[in-house]
């Protein structure tokens, strides 16, 4: 069962993405509103982890494109970082966010810009399309400038906030890399 779910996750990811934004009236009603914008970056991800890994095509493209084909990159380790990494950063913010300062909710909008700034970096730097790019322009870029305006707007946005978001979602992003490339490594 476990093995099912470590493969199938994004399946029940876009599933759970669709049915978060139909209820996100009912969820969100009377929260701040940075914390109500904020809200969205996790159905927002869910959905654009389906164009990057359904069929798993961002696993097969890292470990083609960085290592010959060998597997650098594996099923348990996706699933890591999507469902905790990236779903449960998301849910630790909003939390932080809603009990300790909405500043925190930076964390969760930084995860997805910096995603989507690598997507799109990859896409020029290769001159080609990449699992999760049309969605990490379409929704995360629009969803995120929205959040970074209303958490602005509502003064939770000061430079050390900014800086625990940044940070945060670089060393997600950071963590992931020097993951692969150790694993690299070790397999030359």
């Amino acid at each position: 069962m476990i093995r099912r779910l470590i493969v199938n996750w994004v399946y029940g990811g876009f599933l759970a993405g669709l049915l978060f934004l139909v209820l996100a009236p009912l969820f969100v009603h009377g929260w701040p509103p940075a914390l109500a914008a904020t809200f969205f970056c996790l159905p927002a991800y869910m959905l654009h982890q389906y164009e990057e890994h359904d069929n798993d095509r961002f696993r097969a493209l890292v470990n083609r494109t960085l290592a010959g084909g060998r597997e650098v990159l594996t099923l348990p380790t996706v699933f890591l970082i999507n469902v905790p990494g990236v779903w449960g950063v998301i849910v630790l913010s909003l939390w932080l966010a809603a009990r300790v300062d909405p500043g925190f909710a930076l964390i969760a909008v930084y995860l997805p810009l910096v995603n989507a700034l690598i997507h799109l970096a990859h896409a020029v730097v290769t001159r080609s399309y990449n699992p999760g790019l049309v969605s990490a322009m379409v929704l995360f870029l629009p969803v995120c400038a929205w959040c970074l305006r209303v958490i602005q707007q509502s003064g939770h946005g000061t430079l050390v906030f900014h800086a625990i978001g940044l940070a945060s979602a670089l060393t997600v992003h950071l963590v992931i890399i020097a993951h692969v490339f150790r694993n690299r490594r070790k397999l030359a």
